[in-house]
């Protein structure tokens, strides 16, 4: 989730390095580098492309960075946040737009229809996209309300993906974030600091999709977002922040981890400059060999 695309830059002696690594951990390759933020890369179901955010808009590029970037047309809606799912069928790319609403276009380009409804709290809800169930069904998202004071609250939610009416699975009472459906579409994975003893100190949770049966999975000193489960059901990747950290920044030193579904067994992949745009959507290949994500150096 980032409320404001558009906004981060990279500093000057920075990049931005697409990167895909296979899920032992070896073998990270470089597919692309740029002197432009690129964000939350995502494939295609084919495994012909991967799909990110650079500035506020989508581009595409075939996972050896032979081919491409090429842009993806949301035209009229170009503001687009870096949280940004594929319809299973590979025929759809549902978006966050910083009106605060979720769209969904052809995936390759076209005029974006919008999904989601008005007024669904007294605030104001706004719509921040991470997740798709398996049958194309259902979107998962975290729905925020800004209120008095810069204070907001966060609730994980569920909606029809023609639009409709959405369920709220959380209580509002800690920020939360990152939902997603497992494999076969029972669980919902999400960071959430509902165990937490300071702010910030987000952990791996998961719940059915009826938002009952809360399990924490992470139980450790580091801060924890963005749990992808792996198309095979047999993996979650994670985001692992350092101890302290508040929310998901951006420049911080970071670890790429993975775990069983469970919370079992992990172990760390890569550890770099990264945070904010690294994984913020799920990012495995569809063959769940490997998994796509952004680096950010700095050569100064």
């Amino acid at each position: 989730m980032r409320p404001d695309a558009g906004a981060r830059r990279l500093q000057a002696d920075q990049i931005s390095e697409l990167v895909v690594i296979d899920r032992d951990g070896a073998q990270p390759r470089l597919v692309y580098d740029t002197r432009e933020l690129i964000e939350a890369p995502n494939w295609t179901p084919d495994g012909q492309w991967l799909v990110y955010n650079g500035d506020g808009r989508l581009f595409r590029i075939s996972p050896d960075g032979g081919d491409g970037p090429h842009r993806i047309n949301s035209t009229p809606v170009e503001n687009l946040n870096n949280d940004h799912v594929i319809a299973p069928d590979g025929q759809s790319i549902f978006v966050s737009a910083n009106d605060g609403h979720l769209y969904v276009l052809p995936i390759a380009g076209g005029e974006p229809a919008r999904v989601s409804g008005d007024n669904e709290r007294s605030g104001g809800l706004r719509h921040y996209l991470h997740g798709i169930s398996p049958d194309g069904g259902s979107l998962a998202y975290v729905g925020l309300e800004r209120g008095p004071e810069g204070h907001s609250t966060t609730w994980i939610c569920t909606m029809p993906a023609t639009g409709g009416a959405s369920a709220f699975l959380t209580d509002g009472g800690c920020p939360v974030d990152g939902p997603e459906f497992s494999a076969d579409g029972e669980w919902i994975y999400f960071n959430s600091e509902a165990a937490a003893t300071q702010p910030g100190h987000a952990q791996i949770f998961r719940m059915r999709r009826d938002g009952s049966a809360v399990e924490q999975l992470t139980h450790d000193a580091r801060v924890n977002w963005f749990p992808h489960p792996s198309p095979d059901g047999l993996l979650v990747a994670y985001l692992s922040y350092p101890k302290g950290t508040t929310g998901h920044p951006a420049d911080r030193e970071v670890i790429l981890r993975v775990m069983d579904p469970e919370g079992k067994d992990g172990r760390d992949l890569d550890a770099f400059n990264g945070g904010q745009g690294t994984i913020n959507v799920n990012s495995w290949s569809p063959d769940s060999r490997y998994l796509a994500y952004v680096r950010y150096p700095r050569y100064g």
